[in-house]
């Protein structure tokens, strides 16, 4: 049994995707500034840009966009799950959960309170660290800079962060086990993937009020949402499909991809989704499955390392970032020759990935 592996799934049972831990809750604390366990990093140049990777194992990497280096890791007191770059490329934001130590079955009693981190992603200092739910998963900011929305597994709700003041205004109910999301570019709609059950809950942004539920199929792990606001994805882990969902009339068409689908990626110009399959850390899925959402098909399965499972384009299209969650490895693939030109050593079990702007 891992003990890293996204402890908070333990209470929907999800056997396949990951690989739960119990036992005592270490109190953790983030410093004031984050501790730089590399002792080589290059200074920061003006228009440099990065992608970050939020390590289960206790840190977070800083790869340089340019030459695909790994310029600074982070060693962060607890599990980094998720982690991304607000819009306007000046704010980090990443979830982390508590450190774990096995002793026992006693997960149904402890205090799993998370944070939420806030940092400097050019200086590498933290901001502000926000106490958030128990089992916090997915951190995402609005298109608008107002907010960041944090999901709480065990909680069964999500929370809406202020980022002027960097504190929680609002507490909003979910479906069971609400995972991974993302936001409709208004800023209006968070489409939020409740693995518990088989639903994504639209959350208005506006009214703060979940004002439907989607049911998609089994498992739902991840949400991604067109430009336009018209076509939702959702992976649906226990039936290796992506669901892919027309808002307006809620005609849900399923495709097959690959065995354990955890997050799902919609580039930016709308043409192509990435899905990461990740199967179970004894039998490790690795492949992105590259499916055209105009025709809802498959249109490339490309090699990645084991247990692929976050995923990311660039602004301009060209390349997709993998973590490898079961070989601490990042995979760079080339849009164009649908094949990884790239391996990215990083921290212990990255798990969300995010880039710069």
């Amino acid at each position: 049994m891992n003990k890293y592996l996204v402890l908070f799934f333990t209470s929907v049972l999800l056997v396949s995707l990951f690989l739960a831990g119990c036992g005592n809750t270490k109190k953790h604390n983030t410093h004031e500034k984050m501790k730089n366990e590399n002792r080589n990093v290059s200074t920061t140049k003006a228009g440099d840009r990065f992608i970050f990777t939020a390590n289960e194992g206790g840190s977070i990497s800083k790869i340089n966009v340019k030459n695909l280096k790994v310029v600074a890791t982070f060693k962060i007191d607890g599990a980094v799950h998720n982690i991304q770059v607000s819009p306007n490329g000046k704010v980090v934001g990443a979830t982390v959960m508590p450190n774990m130590s096995m002793h026992g079955d006693e997960h149904s009693t402890m205090d799993m309170k998370g944070k939420a981190i806030f940092f400097n992603p050019l200086t590498n200092k933290l901001i502000k660290e926000v106490e958030v739910g128990n089992h916090p998963a997915h951190i995402v900011f609005t298109k608008n800079g107002k907010y960041a929305v944090v999901t709480n597994n065990e909680d069964n709700d999500i929370l809406v962060i202020d980022i002027n003041k960097f504190s929680i205004i609002k507490t909003i109910s979910t479906g069971k086990g609400p995972h991974g999301f993302r936001i409709s570019d208004d800023s209006q709609f968070a489409y939020v993937a409740n693995m518990g059950e088989d639903s994504v809950s639209v959350i208005n942004l506006n009214t703060f009020n979940e004002e439907k539920k989607i049911h998609v199929g089994e498992t739902p792990v991840t949400t991604g949402i067109t430009s336009d606001g018209k076509t939702l994805v959702a992976t649906l882990n226990k039936e290796n499909a992506l669901a892919i969902v027309d808002l307006a009339t809620e005609k849900i068409v399923k495709i097959d991809v690959g065995v354990g689908p955890a997050q799902v990626y919609v580039q930016p110009d709308n043409k192509y989704a990435y899905i990461a399959n990740q199967g179970s850390e004894q039998s490790p899925s690795h492949s992105l499955t590259k499916v055209d959402l105009k025709s809802k098909q498959i249109t490339e399965t490309i090699e990645t390392g084991k247990g692929s499972h976050g995923v990311v384009t660039s602004s301009d299209n060209k390349y997709t970032y993998v973590t490898n969650m079961f070989d601490n490895t990042v995979s760079v693939i080339d849009n164009s020759e649908n094949k990884v030109i790239k391996t990215i050593k990083v921290g212990k079990t990255p798990n969300g990935i995010s880039i710069m702007p």
